[in-house]
């Protein structure tokens, strides 16, 4: 047995130990283990964005622990045990990348995509669409619907008409609110949100990521806002914007500096 199996091994006798002896590990459910895991990925995500290794390296110990933890109830459900997830998971891949595994070709990444796709659709999903979790956030969710209806060639030709679309879903937007109908400024907002994530896709870039990399800086320079008005003897709710705002653009000026 390798060092590696022998770990796996240990994190399974752990989690069994846990499990026979723990009062609160006694205790939890696939529900009640359902928000702590959903915490975890986010705590993963937070860490890629960061590129923080280290912290990589713990995010993903503790979603594996999550995983062991779960294939330790379906045991004791008997629905299913670790290695009957690790050999569906095998199988799966195989007959998905029927490029390496079988005959066929694949040249590049889109077509690995399209062919990816067309598998899932004889596999008896009813819609390219079907694969797509309806709890995501909303903006992977627009990303990943984007993304599967790419694949049946339902999709723009170039990025200008995405930028194009853009200015048109603005523009609709500004209509509604001249309007004054929330319902109607919602739906339009919805199109503008939807349409930036499509031109996103186009940029290369992860709108998610995007935004929260725009959250973690709006942070960091709001919380110097603070301290610099600390350091002058000044509380926010007695300052004015135009204040507030001055040492903003201070804070701009210094990180390009």
């Amino acid at each position: 047995m390798t060092a590696h199996h022998q770990s796996i091994e240990r994190l399974r006798n752990i989690m069994n130990d846990l499990r026979e002896r723990c009062p609160w590990d006694k205790k939890q459910t696939l529900q009640s283990l359902r928000p702590q895991t959903l915490e975890e990925l986010y705590e993963l995500t937070d860490a890629i964005t960061d590129e923080n290794w280290k912290g990589i390296k713990e995010e993903l110990g503790d979603v594996l622990l999550h995983i062991i933890f779960y294939c330790r109830i379906g045991e004791e459900q008997q629905q299913f045990s670790l290695d009957d997830v690790i050999e569906g998971i095998c199988n799966k891949l195989v007959a998905r990348h029927p490029h390496i595994y079988d005959t066929v070709v694949a040249n590049d990444d889109a077509q690995v995509k399209k062919n990816w796709e067309k598998l899932k659709l004889k596999e008896g999903k009813t819609s390219i669409l079907s694969g797509v979790p309806k709890a995501l956030p909303a903006i992977v969710k627009a990303l990943r619907l984007q993304e599967k209806t790419k694949q049946v060639g339902f999709e723009w030709e170039h990025t200008e008409q995405v930028k194009e679309k853009v200015e048109e879903e603005i523009n609709e937007l500004y209509q509604a609110v001249a309007t004054g109908d929330t319902k109607h400024i919602e739906e339009e907002m919805g199109d503008v949100l939807f349409a930036l994530v499509n031109y996103a896709r186009f940029l290369h870039i992860d709108p998610e990521n995007a935004l929260e990399r725009t959250n973690k800086k709006f942070i960091r320079r709001f919380q110097l806002i603070e301290s610099k008005a600390a350091a002058k003897g000044k509380v926010l709710h007695d300052m004015s914007l135009q204040e507030m705002d001055a040492i903003w653009n201070e804070i701009k000026w210094e990180e390009r500096q």
